[in-house]
């Protein structure tokens, strides 16, 4: 039974049509983004999203998107309290206060995929990196791992975080701006992943030549789907072996996160 069919007879029906099923769960917080015309039912909705799930302790309304370098939303607390949360994932674990730094707990599958693909010894380069849910099982498979995040609050937490899952010695925590990691220019990485923010795909040109020829890049963008075969079409015209590639989740009505996973051409 979803939230919808839950509240069924206890929202008027014109209201209830408005309400998603879907939300998000970050470890013991649920998120919701309820339209205006929800406000009033708002503490109804609540009482029964805390229902669904028996580790949910607080629920969160997104009043703004993600917004700014930092990638942060600004959230309504519609019952609980703290906003610092423990997420596990895939056996590590993820401490961040969601008002202070980007999770996308939807990702969970994608990031394993992709980090169980890092061998013993690589040199990784995770621009983008938030709280570290891609450095971290990156680091812990035996990687040197350069992080980059703009947000000082996620780079705080991400220190927090790979002493929480012992990979300290693997990680190396850049707070700047990730478009300024031509400063690793004398330092040849084996793979890089590039979960891009929305509108930032200029990043690719930026981490391509960081990457030694053969060497991995695992690079995320947002596209509709007709779009696609020209983006492969101007991966290979640049040289690249494509791998792989899916989509990941939509974000918009026809827009979905992509990934594609490029092999660097030799020099």
């Amino acid at each position: 039974m979803g939230l919808k069919d839950q509240l069924a007879g206890v929202i008027p029906a014109p209201a209830l049509s408005r309400l998603s099923d879907r939300f998000t769960v970050i470890g013991d917080i649920a998120i919701l983004s309820l339209p205006d015309e929800l406000a009033v039912y708002k503490q109804t909705i609540a009482a029964a999203v805390m229902t669904r799930q028996h580790i949910i302790r607080t629920v969160l309304n997104k009043i703004s998107p993600l917004a700014g370098d930092d990638r942060t939303a600004r959230y309504e607390n519609l019952t609980g309290g703290s906003t610092v949360t423990v997420c596990r994932e895939y056996g590590f674990l993820y401490e961040l206060d969601v008002r202070r730094a980007f999770f996308n707990a939807r990702l969970s599958t994608e990031r394993d995929r992709v980090t169980r693909q890092v061998r013993l010894g690589e040199q990784v380069i995770v621009p983008f990196c938030g709280v570290g849910p891609f450095a971290i099982p990156a680091a812990a498979r035996g990687a040197r791992v350069v992080a980059i995040d703009q947000n000082p609050d996620a780079c705080s937490w991400l220190s927090r975080n790979i002493r929480l899952n012992h990979v300290e010695e693997n990680v190396t925590i850049v707070n700047g701006n990730a478009f300024d990691c031509g400063q690793f220019s004398l330092q040849e990485f084996d793979r890089a992943i590039i979960p891009t923010p929305y509108g930032m795909d200029a990043i690719l040109g930026i981490v391509t030549p960081l990457v030694k020829p053969g060497g991995m890049i695992h690079f995320y963008t947002f596209r509709k789907k007709h779009q696609i075969p020209e983006m492969i079409e101007e991966f290979r015209s640049k040289g690249f072996d494509l791998k792989f590639f899916r989509a990941c989740g939509n974000v918009a009505p026809g827009v979905s996160r992509w990934v594609f996973d490029l092999e660097r051409s030799g020099d």
